[in-house]
């Protein structure tokens, strides 16, 4: 079994050596089939593997070979194998290899496949090297891969500067997460003496009392670890105020997305934070802070999509928010409710992005939903996918996201933590906001009798190839099964067997709670989904004019929506701004005045213009030296005689 893990995480490495080092000399169809293939197969690997650790029990340690030891720090490039591996790598493979069939379709155009798929299959090993990791280190090395990949595929058509804005601005916004998390690693080895998981959980206990001296100032230990450790998740995963690369990484292409949001840089948070349930535990402030941020982000993106009208903006907010939705669960400690809803949102969230991807595709590019419409008679099978998919993530009745998303909702009425009541409003105020904006895009996208396309796009709108369909396909049935057929297992009276001590689920009385909290609250998330999808409905179908009405009736409301709360704004101004004026001030006063006024243009410059001179004097004429050798005697003679005199 062992072999199995070896082979899971670094087919994908070998998919993205070779297609990234040969891939012109194989060509483009064997780049896209060689690292599809390797991907897939790792992917029915994870399944294996999950059938083997979730359902039978068993939990394993893989040494891969040995790599620090220095002084006390000593650490091992290895494997810890437990349910949360199994289900992040059934997660993150899956999701990947139908990505990369899919792209098949999607890239088909583009003159660098074997770059693009390289980069893709690099993105899956960064993260199932993080989602492997047996010690701090080694999750780092993964967690700043697909911080790496992630630029790669952002800005992946370099030549639009567009999308090279959005990769830098991705790659920074998450060096700010990633201090943090680096501090929280420094923090545990100074703390523990080690960063080893199972060294670190077995000793959490020990330090529950101690402080940390910052500024003359003790601060508890493990409060300090968890936060700091949180700002990191918070990066990666984007909540509320490090979130801002997220809509912007809509500049990568489409496929990009999906893997993106759906499976593997954005549920880096919700992982690091479920493996570290064992020290959350004993700081009831972090997660107090866990709570708070989760639900505030899944209000706030919720809110913004409710105006956006760029397809792919519009599902970017939508994983933003679910995204809050399982860190509200992990404030709440309900741990298996978070990656439940991880698990399943990964199926209709991909499916969704796919199933943008193959719109875009059908009208030549066009990401605006105010100029589509009518789209149901031109690509009736995505338009059909993308409605399962809007059922999905709106809870619709024994739908994936009704398992999942219901039962946080339930859980944080049931918790008397600090903040869940405030986050079972603010999540079933977003419940209602999910309905109206998932079923507004697909009314403004598919609906409609005829269409606000140019004609000619919309005549020659088409369904994307099976290589595009086939993959949709499969994500429908997950979108539609995966969250009734492992609700017991994941949250349900099998969640103690099937997690075997991977999450901290002996905290376990928020989910017996939730199991039995009033039929009212059962209800609630049902009928603001209702109301939600009726409301969109009303808007976009029957009363056209009521869009356009009511953005002139609340024109700042809607102007700050539409806008994102004004935080790119906010942050131009407290950061980006003064950052430019500090570097223009050192390359302006401190560069090219002092240091290039002082050197080059300067002493340097000085030294040149009297060699420059001294050089005129070599004139190469016999008579010009003889001359100045007189009157250099004759200057001697002269000096020799006053000195004479002087005597």
């Amino acid at each position: 079994m062992e072999v199995i893990f070896k082979y899971i995480v670094f087919l994908p490495l070998v998919g993205f050596l070779i297609a990234g080092m040969f891939g012109r000399k194989i060509g483009d169809r064997m780049s896209q089939l060689l690292t599809a293939s390797l991907v897939t197969i790792a992917a029915v690997l994870s399944w294996v593997a999950f059938k083997n650790v979730a359902f039978g029990g068993e939990k394993y340690a893989v040494h891969v070979l040995s790599w620090v030891t220095s002084g006390d720090l000593s650490f091992n490039w290895a494997f810890k194998i437990d349910t949360l591996t199994a289900v992040m790598l059934v997660v993150v493979n899956t999701v990947s290899a139908l990505v990369h069939w899919y792209s098949m379709g999607y890239m088909h155009e583009d003159p660098d496949k074997p770059r693009f798929f390289a980069y893709l299959s690099l993105f899956t090993f960064a993260m199932l090297m993080l989602v492997t990791s047996d010690n701090l280190v080694q999750m780092f090395f993964g967690w700043e891969g697909v911080g790496l990949a992630s630029y790669l595929l952002i800005g992946f058509w370099f030549k639009k500067p567009s999308a090279n804005a959005a990769a830098i601005k991705a790659f920074v916004v998450n060096r700010v997460g990633d201090f943090g998390f680096a501090l929280g690693i420094y923090a545990v080895f100074m703390l523990t003496g080690s960063v080893m998981f199972d060294d670190i959980f077995a000793r959490a206990g020990e330090f529950q009392n101690y402080s940390i001296n910052f500024l003359g100032h003790d601060y508890h230990a493990l409060t300090v670890i968890c936060l700091l450790l949180f700002v990191g998740a918070m990066g990666k995963s984007a909540q509320l105020g490090l979130h801002t690369w997220l809509p912007d990484a809509m500049e990568g292409p489409t496929p990009v997305s999906a893997l993106i949001h759906a499976a593997t840089m954005v549920t880096a948070g919700v992982f690091l934070v479920a493996r570290f349930s064992p020290v959350f535990e004993f700081s009831p402030t972090a997660l107090h802070v866990v709570t708070i941020v989760g639900a505030s982000t899944a209000f706030f993106a919720a809110t913004v999509g409710l105006v956006q009208n760029d397809i792919k903006r519009v599902i970017a907010y939508s994983t933003c928010s679910q995204l809050g939705y399982m860190f509200l669960a992990l404030g709440l400690s309900a741990y298996g409710a978070a990656i439940f809803h991880l698990f399943t949102h990964a199926f209709f969230k991909a499916l969704l992005f796919l199933g943008a991807g193959s719109v875009i595709h059908a009208m030549h590019h066009e990401q605006d939903m105010r100029n589509m419409g009518g789209l149901w008679r031109k690509i009736p099978f995505t338009a059909g996918v993308m409605f399962v998919g809007n059922l999905a993530i709106t809870g619709f009745p024994y739908l994936s996201g009704y398992f999942s998303k219901d039962m946080i909702i339930e859980a944080a009425y049931a918790s008397h933590s600090a903040g869940a009541q405030y986050g079972f409003v603010l999540a079933v105020a977003a419940a209602f906001m999910t309905s109206f904006y998932s079923w507004r895009l697909w009314i403004m996208t598919f609906a409609g009798p005829g269409t606000r396309a140019d004609h000619h796009t919309f005549d020659h709108a088409h369904e994307g190839p099976w290589t595009m369909r086939i993959p949709l396909l499969v994500l429908t049935v997950g979108a539609i099964a995966a969250g009734g057929y492992f609700a017991a297992s994941f949250i349900g009276h099998d969640r103690f067997d099937f997690w075997n001590g991977a999450l901290m689920t002996h905290v376990d009385d928020v989910m017996d709670h939730a199991h039995h909290v009033p039929a009212g609250v059962k209800w609630a998330p049902f009928v603001v989904m209702v109301l939600g999808a009726a409301l969109a409905a009303w808007f976009y179908q029957r009363k056209t004019d009521l869009p356009q009405r009511t953005a002139e009736m609340w024109d700042g409301l809607y102007a700050f929506l539409l806008n994102k709360w004004y935080f790119d704004e906010l942050y131009n101004f407290l950061f980006v701004r003064p950052a430019f004026w500090l570097g223009r001030t050192f390359w302006k006063r401190g560069d090219e005045q002092t240091i290039d006024g002082f050197g080059p243009n300067g002493v340097s410059a000085l030294v040149a213009g009297i060699a420059a001179r001294a050089r005129k004097l070599q004139s190469g004429y016999v008579y010009h030296y003889a001359f100045a050798m007189i009157i250099g005697l004759a200057g001697l003679v002269t000096w020799f005689m006053a000195s004479g005199s002087g005597h």
